[in-house]
């Protein structure tokens, strides 16, 4: 099941759906560096190359954390 949130990102509103699993991996990252998940997705949007939707690079910034915690163990 996708949950849509939403945020302002450079001075614009908009909304990014994903899995639950997701949401959950992220602000968890957001949370370890003392973020909250806003501030995790303005920067992981504020990094993202120009072609790639906010929703992709969301779900491999989730998935880098998965691997980078599952290799760190």
């Amino acid at each position: 099941m996708l949950t849509k949130r939403s945020f302002t990102l450079s001075g614009h509103r908009t909304s990014v759906a994903l899995e639950d699993a997701f949401w959950d991996v992220l602000e968890a990252a957001a949370a370890g560096r003392g973020l909250t998940l806003a501030g995790l997705v303005g920067t992981i949007d504020g990094t993202r190359e120009p072609a790639r939707s906010l929703a992709s690079a969301l779900r491999l910034h989730a998935l880098s954390e998965v691997l980078a915690n599952r290799n760190s163990s």
